[in-house]
């Protein structure tokens, strides 16, 4: 992966992003881009932001939404996609502001989409890498993405995680086999809060020996 961000950068992503969530739900309005941003936090790049509700003693999805392809500065990016995890995923109800408290906020940070050549279908679940790769499934006007935490957190193999990221496009889950069916991949960078509000670690993905 030859974009990197330092511990520091990525902390300021995730700070910035909860500060966006907090401002919105309290006026209503989106925060403006800062003017001192770290170089490499100006770039334009892809970007998602994960909400995880710990209430209950363990994480459970309360948003996730972003941008897969490099359109933006990343800290605008962040910005807006932090504040549509909020209010806007279909999936889930806006966050309350009460909420916040028991909420932590993870940002992965994405290489541009690759599309993987495969000589036949059934050779794509040989091309990806549980632990490293997210996957992006495209069918006519339909299309799915999966970060790559999320088949490490759900413990699918190869074939699983591309059936899900079929059915995350609304296609039946053995799309991925049809001819015409495109499959991307990408990397992501990715850094969460340890607890609400509170400091901000690298997360390090377990590849899958599989």
């Amino acid at each position: 992966m030859p974009f990197e961000l330092t511990e520091e950068e990525g902390s300021y992503l995730v700070k910035l992003a909860r500060k966006a969530i907090e401002n919105y739900l309290r006026t209503g309005k989106t925060i403006s881009t800062p003017k001192d941003v770290p170089t490499r936090l100006a770039e334009k790049c892809g970007v998602f932001v994960t909400l995880n509700s710990v209430s209950s003693g363990k994480k459970e999805l309360r948003g996730c939404i972003g941008f897969p392809a490099p359109v933006m500065p990343l800290v605008k990016a962040a910005i807006d996609s932090a504040i549509s995890a909020a209010v806007s995923d279909p999936r889930f109800p806006q966050v309350k502001p009460n909420e916040l408290g028991s909420i932590v906020v993870e940002i992965s940070v994405l290489t541009p989409p690759e599309l993987i050549k495969a000589k036949a279908p059934d050779d794509y679940p040989k091309l990806i890498r549980i632990g490293k790769d997210g996957l992006i499934v495209e069918r006519g006007l339909s299309s799915g993405l999966l970060l790559p935490q999320v088949p490490v957190e759900w413990d699918w193999n190869e074939e699983e995680f591309l059936s899900h990221c079929c059915l995350k496009a609304g296609l039946p889950p053995d799309s991925w086999l049809v001819s015409g069916t495109k499959i991307y991949r990408f990397q992501a960078i990715i850094f969460e809060e340890e607890s609400p509000n509170g400091k901000v670690k690298r997360v390090q993905l377990s590849e899958s020996g599989r």
